[in-house]
């Protein structure tokens, strides 16, 4: 069968720094020390009135660091405008993800979930769905939605879709490194019982792990695999 773990060139795709850590940061860790080339894209930045432009440098050194410290290939930038990714004609971002897709050319794919309650991780979704249509000889064999805490687990279960995984990577050898990570994300941080506070993150994963009798893991739900 053709393993997630044998996976050659993963593209994780992040609406905004930190997600990619949050949803997949002990998964990209292992993937990475097995071997496979893995690159990450941040699709939005932050840019004023909304945020400060040293704001949107700062959390940028931030992804570097943290993705340096996963073992993290490759950091593309999108730079489309954060909270306000409905502005931007779909046509456009969904030309930029294809874009990368043909360029990095995954054979595994991260994607945020349908369900999230952040409008852009909806979006960017649907355009990396549109992206990554089997309509060619090349196309990513494998897809799956990571979950990100204050985005999937605070959508309306009677409106929109509810997480509900259906594979779990085992990352208590990476569970370390994912928090490191996202200490390094320093901009970001939240004091416990906030859900993206550090202590937080570690139950999640602790919690995930033991639904399928591991010490921690992170959770996805399957799109689709060819086999």
């Amino acid at each position: 069968m053709d393993d997630l773990l044998g996976t050659k060139r993963l593209l994780v795709v992040a609406p905004h720094p930190d997600d990619e850590v949050l949803g997949a940061g002990g998964t990209i860790a292992r993937l990475s020390d097995a071997g496979a080339e893995v690159a990450v894209a941040v699709v939005t930045r932050g840019a004023p009135p909304l945020f400060t432009e040293d704001a949107a440098a700062n959390v940028r050194r931030e992804a570097q660091a943290a993705h340096a410290r996963l073992g993290v290939g490759r950091t593309v930038f999108l730079d489309h405008p954060a909270a306000r990714l409905d502005e931007v004609p779909h046509h456009e971002l969904n030309r930029a993800l294809g874009d990368l897709l043909r360029e990095v050319a995954p054979d595994t794919l991260l994607l945020p979930f349908a369900g999230d309650i952040h409008l852009d991780h909806q979006l960017i979704l649907l355009s990396a769905l549109v992206a990554a249509r089997p309509h060619k000889a090349d196309f990513p064999r494998r897809i799956l939605c990571y979950e990100t805490v204050s985005e999937t687990n605070w959508n309306a279960p009677f409106m929109t879709p509810s997480f509900v995984p259906n594979v779990f990577v085992d990352i208590a050898a990476q569970l370390e490194r994912k928090l490191e990570a996202m200490g390094l994300y320093e901009s970001q941080q939240r004091a416990f019982p906030h859900e993206r506070s550090l202590a937080a993150i570690r139950a999640l994963a602790m919690f995930r792990g033991s639904t399928v009798h591991r010490a921690a893991a992170e959770a996805f739900m399957l799109v689709r695999q060819v086999i």
